[in-house]
This record gives C-alpha cells, sequence and structure tokens, in this order.
C-alpha cells in the first residue's frame, strides 16, 4: 500500500503531508501525536481546579452570548451540573453561538485558568465527539483531527511491513524495552496510560540511543582540517594580557581548545557556561591563538547590537597583541561592505566579526582556519556549516551556548560536537536577588523602580507578547508601555522595543537604552540575549509563570552585570517553580530543575536542523531515560561489547539519514 492508496486523502491533503515531510506510509506512521486528550473521565464542575486539562460535561445555564472587542469575538456561557457551574469561552469562534441552545448537554475538554479578575474559566475547548486516550497530533493545513486519526487507522494495517523493528533483542530485554510495533499502535490509540508510557519510554529510550550513536559515529569521523600550530607559553601570554585573572574553569578551557588547534583533525567543540562566566574572553583567546599561528579567524554573532559589542570588545583585548579587527553586518552601505570585503579577502582583518552577513556568497576569506558561532542556539546547524564551507580545507570550529544545558542533555543535543563546560563564575559578581511579586504589591514595585532612576539606574520590563491578545490573559508589550506612560512612571524616560519592530527602530531604542537615554525600557524577550547595560539593576519579568526557567533565568542574566546591586522581580503567584529561581543563580541547577518539570520535549523543539529526533522523545523522554541510554552507549562502545556496537550503529544510521546528513554537510 502506498500513500495515495488511503481513503479521504485527495490532491490538497496529500500536498499537504508532503509538505509536512511526510512522502510515505512509514512517514506518516512515525509522525506520533505532540499530546493526548484523556477524555475517559468526567471531572465534576464542582472540583475544577487551575492549571490541567479535563473533561467536563454539563447543560448550559442559558444559551450562549455573542460578544466582540477590537475585532475579535467571543462566545460565553456558563456550564452547570450538581455540583456546580464553570463559565466557558470560546474565541474567535462565533458560529458556537448558533451550534449551542440551552438544552445542548455539552462534553467539553479544555485547560482551566483564570481570567484577569481571577476568576476560573475554561478556556476555547473542544466539544468531546469519542471517549478514550485521543491523539493530537501536530497541525496539517487542510487536515482536520478527526480526519488525521482516520488516515493513521489506516496506516497502521501495514504497520508490520512499515515499521522493522531497530533495537537487538538483547538491548531490549535488558533495558525492560517492549517490541517497535506494539510501542507505535500503543503511541498512535493507547488502550490505557500504561500502555501509552510503555509505548513511549521504548521510542523514547531508541530515539534518544539512536541519535547518540550517530553523532558519536559522526564524531569519530570528524575528517583532517587546519591544522594550527599552538606555541607551548601561548595560552598563558594571552591571561598575562587581560586586565583580569582567569578562572580555573577559563584557563582548562582554552588548553582544550589549544589542544584541538594543533590536531590534525578539525576541531568540533561546544562551550557551554551560565551567563557571566566569561565565554568570549575563551571565544578571543582562541582568535589570538590562530592569529599567532597565521590564520584568519570569523566570529557570527545573531544580532548587529552583539556583533558591535563584540568588535568593541575585540578591539580592546585583540589589537593591542597585534591582531587585526573588522566588522561586517547586513545593514553597511556599499563603500563601507566593499572595503570591509576586500580586507577580509586580503586577510588584513584576523579577526572578522558580524552576523549572518558573513555566510554571504561575496564573501571570500584570506586564510580562515577558525570559525565561532555566539549564542549558538539562535542558529541552526546549516548555518555554522555554512560558515565552515568557506575555508578550503575544514576549518576548526567553535560554537559558544549561553543556554546552560544539563550535560547529559547537550550530549545528545550537540552530539556532533566535543563539550567543554565553563562551570566557574569570576570573582567578583554580585549574585541578583530574585523575589516573586504578586499583582497585590505592584504600587510598591514601582515605588522602587522610582527610587533606582533617581539613582542614576535602569530597568527592565518584559512581557510574553508584543499585543494585547483577547485569548490569553497576559500583559502585552504595548499595553504595559501606554500604560507606563502616562500612570506611575510616567516621569521616567521609557522605551518600547520587541522582535518584529523595524530594525532601525529597534536598535535606535537598545542603543539609547546603553547610552543612558531610558530609564525603563519595556520589551519582548528580544532583549535575552546580546543586550550588556552595566547600569542596568532591576529586571522585571510580568506573567513569568508563562516562561521556562532557564528562559526566566537567561532574562534574569541582563542585571547584575555593575558593581550596583541587582534585583529581578517575577511578577506572578508564588508557586514551587518559581521558587526554585529564588533559591539559586547556578544555571545549571536551574536547567536540571527545568529539565525534570518540563521533559526534554522543549529543549529537542530548539533542534533547528531537523524535526523531532525520533517518535516520542517529546512526550516519553525524561532526566532518568537520558542517563540511561547514555549510560547504554558507553557500555557498548566497550571492547568486547563490539557486535552490539555495530547493529546499534547500523540501526543509527538508518534512522537518521537526513538528519546527519545535514550535520555533516560539506
Amino acid at each position: 500500500m502506498l500513500l495515495t492508496d488511503l481513503k479521504g486523502l485527495g490532491k490538497a491533503r496529500l500536498e499537504a503531508l508532503h509538505k509536512a515531510g511526510i512522502f510515505t506510509l512509514t512517514d506518516l506512521l512515525l509522525t506520533l501525536p505532540v499530546r493526548y486528550q484523556d477524555t475517559t473521565t468526567i471531572t465534576p464542575l464542582g472540583e475544577a481546579v487551575p492549571g490541567g486539562e479535563i473533561c467536563v460535561c454539563g447543560f448550559p445555564k442559558a444559551a450562549p452570548r455573542l460578544s466582540r472587542f477590537k475585532g475579535l469575538t467571543s462566545v460565553t456561557l456558563r456550564l452547570c451540573d450538581e455540583t456546580g457551574s464553570l463559565p466557558i469561552v470560546w474565541f474567535n469562534q462565533p458560529w458556537m453561538q448558533q451550534q449551542i441552545t440551552a438544552e445542548t448537554e455539552l462534553t467539553l475538554y479544555g485547560r482551566v485558568d483564570r481570567d484577569k479578575q481571577g476568576r476560573l474559566r475554561m478556556a476555547s475547548p473542544i466539544r468531546v465527539q469519542e471517549r478514550g486516550i485521543l491523539p493530537v497530533y501536530r497541525a496539517l493545513g487542510g487536515i482536520p483531527p478527526k480526519v488525521m486519526r482516520e488516515l493513521m487507522r489506516q496506516a497502521l494495517t501495514q504497520l508490520e511491513d512499515c515499521c522493522p523493528e531497530t533495537l537487538p533483542d538483547f538491548l531490549r530485554i535488558r533495558h525492560h524495552l517492549c517490541e517497535r510495533n506494539f510501542a507505535i499502535r500503543q503511541a498512535h490509540f493507547p488502550d490505557s496510560r500504561e500502555n501509552l508510557a510503555i509505548a513511549l519510554r521504548r521510542l523514547s529510550f531508541e530515539g534518544l540511543l539512536l541519535y547518540q550513536a550517530a553523532a558519536a559515529s559522526l564524531r569519530g569521523e570528524r575528517k583532517e582540517g587546519v591544522r594550527i600550530p599552538v606555541a607551548a607559553d601561548a595560552c598563558g601570554r594571552y591571561w598575562q594580557s587581560l586586565p583580569f585573572p582567569p578562572t580555573g574553569a577559563q584557563k582548562r578551557v582554552l588548553e582544550e581548545i589549544a589542544g584541538d588547534l594543533a590536531s590534525s583533525a578539525a576541531m568540533g567543540r561546544m562551550v557551554q557556561g551560565d551567563v557571566g562566566c566569561g565565554k568570549t574572553a575563551l571565544a578571543f583567546g582562541a582568535i589570538f591563538l590562530a592569529a599567532q599561528g597565521g590564520f584568519q579567524s570569523a566570529l557570527m554573532a545573531p544580532t548587529e547590537i552583539l556583533a558591535h559589542q563584540h568588535l568593541e570588545s575585540a578591539k580592546r583585548i585583540l589589537e593591542p597583541l597585534g591582531v587585526r579587527c573588522g566588522l561586517l553586518v547586513g545593514g553597511m552601505k556599499a563603500k563601507e561592505r566593499r572595503e570591509a570585503l576586500a580586507a577580509i579577502r586580503s586577510g588584513e582583518w584576523q579577526a572578522v566579526i558580524g552576523t549572518h552577513a558573513l555566510i554571504s556568497e561575496d564573501v571570500v576569506y584570506g586564510n580562515l582556519g577558525l570559525v565561532i558561532t555566539d549564542e549558538q542556539h539562535r542558529f541552526g546547524v546549516r548555518q555554522r556549516r555554512l560558515l565552515s564551507r568557506k575555508a578550503e580545507k575544514a576549518p576548526n570550529e567553535l560554537v559558544l551556548s549561553a543556554t546552560p544545558i544539563p550535560r547529559t542533555l547537550a550530549l545528545v543535543l550537540y552530539g556532533d560536537l566535543e563539550l567543554s563546560v565553563v562551570d566557574e563564575l569570576p570573582p567578583g559578581r554580585t549574585p541578583v536577588k530574585t523575589r516573586i511579586v504578586p499583582e497585590e504589591k505592584r504600587e510598591g514595585l514601582y515605588r522602587f523602580i522610582l527610587a533606582e532612576a533617581a539613582q542614576g539606574r535602569q530597568c527592565y520590563i518584559v512581557c510574553p507578547l508584543v499585543e494585547e491578545s483577547e485569548a490569553m490573559d497576559v500583559s502585552s508589550a504595548e499595553t504595559v508601555y501606554a500604560e507606563l506612560c502616562s500612570g506611575p512612571l510616567s516621569s521616567l524616560r521609557l522605551g518600547l522595543t520587541y522582535g518584529s519592530q523595524a530594525a532601525e527602530e529597534k536598535e535606535k531604542t537598545i542603543r539609547s537604552f546603553a547610552a543612558g537615554e531610558i530609564d525603563v525600557l519595556v520589551a519582548t524577550t528580544v532583549i535575552e540575549v546580546g543586550v550588556n547595560v552595566p547600569s542596568a539593576t532591576v529586571m522585571v519579568i510580568e506573567n513569568a509563570d508563562r516562561f521556562g526557567l532557564s528562559q526566566l533565568h537567561q532574562l534574569r542574566g541582563r542585571v547584575g552585570r555593575g558593581a550596583d546591586e541587582s534585583w529581578c522581580f517575577l511578577m506572578a503567584e508564588p508557586n514551587e517553580r518559581l521558587k526554585t529561581l529564588c533559591q539559586t543563580n547556578d544555571g545549571f541547577a536551574i536547567a536540571r530543575k527545568d529539565l525534570e518539570l518540563r521533559g526534554p520535549g522543549d529543549f529537542l523543539g530548539t533542534r533547528q536542523h531537523g524535526d523531532t529526533l525520533l517518535p516520542g522523545m517529546a512526550l516519553g523522554a525524561d532526566v532518568a531515560l537520558l542517563e540511561e541510554t547514555t549510560a547504554c552507549l558507553k557500555k557498548i562502545r566497550r571492547p568486547g561489547y563490539e557486535d552490539e556496537w555495530e547493529a546499534v550503529q547500523r540501526s543509527a544510521k538508518a534512522a537518521f539519514a537526513k538528519v546527519m546528513d545535514q550535520i555533516a554537510m560539506n
């Protein structure tokens, strides 16, 4: 049977599948649900609590009411049963008013939360048509959820032919894993919660193990590259030239980099570290070592602001050591760009710093031996590989990550790279104090901001949205900015910036803030990286419970960069998750807690060179499984396990052929 043989799959729906990368029945079967709707149990309305998705049943107290607000619509009613009632609202679904009467019995599934007045409600639930543990697939244009489920049921009749076993029996037995076909069948249409857990554990184990095996093979096959001679005292001379002493971790990591540069194999190393650990100094150290060996380096940053900051720092640190530095970004004037391209081509600039402009077709390097990408999570593998291909011979590659990731997970996400962890902060840094601020204490917070501004200090206020949304009761940057301009902070100089803002306006606003011309910057998470303002001492994060812990930690890292005491205020009701952030400034401890609470699905979702690693990973993997698969791989790579390692490698290369092709692009 072919994909085109499935009933209910016309031309438009087939094109939608192709656009999603689904061309065969195997592709379809390995497209697992992103989540599940458990409609097996009805929750009495009187027992509804915020925070979870539940199934409820009852009758409307009265006919639903349709309202309009700024071009948006909402249909509201109060659902009642013998235990109580619950407000229901559908946003931008006006047809719901016509489909429901006061006599209509409704079975609904959705999330219970609170509106802006703090009242319980269920927003935009679905009407339940069938009971069970129902799969929810990622949205594919033109294919309704019910149709997608029917396509899967048809495809499952060919499961045995399409999805053969990938793990050796001895490995499955050793780790108590079910057979693959059982796992795939139960992952689509589980008979029970127990069977679903068994299925997802099996598929998650498979994905994590095979990806790590494929990446380990890739690391072991790293090509011969540019060999850069490094003098024995080069690292010491670099550190002695700086106005501050290096930490032990910095010295260790630079020695690791030096060893890689002097090797005949092309370096592939990620330097991972917490906010303020000194990764930039390490990048400049690597550039110095390359320049001493006669080679050019390119450092790619995700934003022009960060590229400019790196250039200023590089001139201060590297040019006294004889390393000439230059900048290449997208917004340069024609003459300026021509001069920059000439300096790069001739090798006059030994350190070329820029944005994506560094990988433009017309950029030719003189003697490129080292490429560095900063803020690794902002770049896809393809982008850093394109930069690497600018050299005649495979250059050494160094990537920097400012997002702390538990080491085990980092080995999975960046399996094609060796890993160096800068796990020590420079002495003298004042830890940022973090507090949870409930809504009733907002006025006191504004008084604190006014007092800080009177001392010449600055403040960030970060919002999860740009514009107001009736569908989400969260603060928008535009609304907060308008309210503050005419309200409690009207005496201060306020600025507004967000990701979709015109580039020139965004750059101008952030530069004004950095120059001290703005007291309070209202922003979205656009300021999460690449903004360094030492006089900013206050970070306010609206609706903090909408962010992951690691992202909150990154935002907190925007303050505490000067000598003054700094604060991070989390606007939310107190909960155990946010209290973690108040108790520690250790980014790795926070990331591990985030991983435990959210699972690796959100982390794995940040990968930019392919879809989910393998079916079930985002749904079924946890910290313990990450550690178990890592230990399994370590064991079968030891002497005496050659047959097991060979079998796993075969499956890994087959399973990840497309992803590995992208990673190994050359």
